[in-house]
């Protein structure tokens, strides 16, 4: 279960190998749990628990190795150089246990033979058996069991036990060996439960903070829209009037200071806006409310007497009785759309008479209309990235809305929005 080396996989949440993991963890287990920095399992070695679990296997097998040694040893029908030879295959088998972990199936295939001739590396064998079922696929323990299992009744019937029947001994044979052969396969079962706990517990955590930086990234991207249409409002009322001012030298004090003062009012207020969105960004890390409130519809006068002092043309048709019954987020999008729409009228048709028609009742929706016809003279050249329209389009789409813009039918330009109003 060796991942594929990657540099962004995570590393575990619970950091290093804790001391107490080598106590009660085998070395294979952690191999997995204990990642390099570059995400691939460390180098296998033994831990303490795996030393006490050796030994112990160790021991099993020299004690069930004696015990049937003896019983070599006390069958006359033995000849003393078999008896010596099965011991000798004994303990050789025995030697062998510590082995298992680098070789299982080599030793598992190797005991078949030698467990056919030493009746003493039974244990041995069982061992080597079960090694097998905690450290391979299921698919070698079966013909490796099946093959052992085959050779039980022929085993018995040329070397019969001495103290019990030929069916009892091949049967209380096949048990044991069924036996070692399941609880190796539910230690095995155990640690891939483990370790796909625990990759599924790193998935989670990518998931998680792929979701995070998703968040964030589209949180960006809408205070980025939002602070393009807050600040293009006021940026262009700076633009235009510096450039009168450097196209008209000739211009009257009177006219030079009601352009500075508009100059000077509108650098205020997109100060203002920008510490409202940066205000915004603050509360939300905090989980308070922004001091500012946004604008809603009951706002448009207000943009709409901006515009005028500004020396725009701009004519009100508001038709809708009650604007502060418009819902906060319907009637902010609104806003942000006449915003945007008279932003660009004076950009690209200056001195040109601009109109502003709301009109809506409540489950009808709310239509917001801008329209200015062709510019009359020469236009001086605004840079403008043309993503607050885009902008307003997503936004109207979010709130179930929609909008539309382009060239009216005398040559100007319209923007056209629906959005809705819940009775």
């Amino acid at each position: 279960m060796e991942p594929s080396p990657q540099t962004t996989t995570p590393q575990p949440a619970d950091g290093p190998a804790l001391p107490w993991r080598r106590w009660v963890l085998p070395s294979a287990v952690l191999d997995e749990l204990d990642l390099d920095p570059d995400g691939r399992p460390g180098r296998r070695r033994r831990t303490p628990r795996d030393w006490i679990v050796d030994f112990s296997c160790f021991l099993i097998a020299v004690f069930l190795g004696l015990a049937f040694a003896e019983q070599v040893w006390d069958d006359p029908n033995t000849p003393d150089v078999l008896a010596g030879v099965d011991q000798l295959l004994g303990a050789l088998a025995c030697a062998a246990v510590w082995l298992r972990r680098r070789w299982p199936l080599g030793l598992a295939v190797a005991m078949i033979p030698v467990g056919f001739i030493s009746n003493s590396s039974a244990g041995a064998g069982m061992i080597a058996l079960y090694t097998l079922a905690v450290h391979r696929p299921f698919r070698y323990v079966a013909w490796t069991a099946g093959v052992s299992l085959a050779f039980v009744p022929l085993f018995f019937w040329l070397r019969p036990d001495p103290d019990a029947s030929y069916l009892t001994a091949v049967a209380w044979t096949v048990v044991v060996t069924v036996t070692v052969v399941g609880w190796g396969m539910f230690v095995r079962s155990r640690r891939q439960l483990l370790l796909s706990l625990r990759d599924r517990a790193h998935r989670a955590e990518t998931e998680a903070a792929l979701r995070a930086e998703q968040a964030q990234r589209l949180a960006r991207e809408a205070i980025a829209r939002e602070m393009h249409d807050v600040l293009a409002h006021r940026l262009t009322l700076l633009s235009v009037h510096a450039g009168a001012l450097e196209f008209r030298p000739d211009a009257s004090q009177e006219e030079i200071a009601r352009a500075a003062g508009v100059i000077r009012e509108s650098a205020h207020e997109a100060l203002q806006d920008l510490r409202e969105i940066i205000g915004v960004l603050r509360a939300g890390d905090h989980g308070e409310e922004p001091g500012r409130p946004q604008p809603t519809l009951g706002a448009l006068d207000t943009l709409i007497a901006e515009s005028h002092e500004a020396g725009m043309k701009v004519t009100l048709d508001q038709r809708v009785t009650d604007p502060a019954a418009v819902p906060a987020s319907v009637g902010r999008t609104a806003y942000r759309i006449a915003q945007e729409g008279l932003t660009n009228a004076r950009k690209h048709a200056p001195g040109a008479e601009v109109t502003v028609a709301v009109r809506g009742a409540p489950g009808d929706g709310l239509t917001v209309t801008v329209t200015n016809p062709p510019p009359t003279g020469e236009v001086a050249h605004v840079p403008g990235s043309g993503q607050g329209l885009i902008g307003l389009t997503e936004r109207a789409t979010l709130t179930g809305g929609r909008l539309h813009h382009g060239p009216g039918p005398d040559g100007g330009f319209v923007v056209t929005a629906w959005l809705p109003w819940s009775g």
